[in-house]
């Protein structure tokens, strides 16, 4: 069985969450399967590991799940991309709207060196704006958009025409 639909029969589907109308993919179930959190660390370092990917950038906070192991594998630093108010150093912030309100999150000013190559992982994928909003912080930090990486698309939102104007390269484990 692919890792496409393994993922699909293990994420749990909730209703009205986090306000009536959504259906929220919940990915805490995969977190239930080791041995399936395994091959999805697995899987994404044999993607990456010759794509020349120089850094992590995981989107707080379901995105450092598997964006930390991920850059320990793949032996490159990992970024933190956090909800404002949440890093404690000189830091570089943007807004964004999300499909149900909108948010800022912030960077610290050097966690990104000029010229670095960055994948920006997360698990899900919907509107685009948080990894569109991320990939803002990276280029003005001086970093390169390597890609992006999701556990989950939702490809009727079309989120990742949003994130064409940064990379073609984006992944998404599972597509719904």
């Amino acid at each position: 069985m692919n890792i496409e639909k393994k993922l699909k029969e293990t994420i749990r589907d909730v209703a009205d969450f986090p306000k009536p109308g959504i259906l929220f993919k919940d990915i805490s179930t995969i977190m239930l399967d080791p041995q399936l959190s395994k091959e999805v660390l697995a899987h994404l370092v044999n993607h990456y590991k010759n794509e020349q990917i120089e850094a992590v950038a995981g989107i707080e906070s379901r995105g450092f799940l598997f964006g930390y192991p991920l850059a320990m594998e793949l032996g490159v630093p990992f970024i933190l991309i956090r909800k404002q108010g949440k890093l404690p150093y000189k830091k570089i912030s943007h807004s964004y709207d999300l499909e149900y309100g909108s948010a800022v999150i912030e960077i610290h000013n050097d966690a990104v060196q000029p010229g670095q190559r960055v994948l920006i992982h997360d698990d899900l994928l919907a509107t685009g704006g948080s990894a569109d909003a991320a990939a803002e912080l990276v280029k003005k930090c001086g970093g390169e958009i390597a890609g992006f990486n999701f556990l989950v698309g939702l490809s009727f939102l079309e989120g990742e025409e949003k994130l064409t104007k940064h990379s073609s390269n984006i992944v998404n484990l599972a597509r719904f």
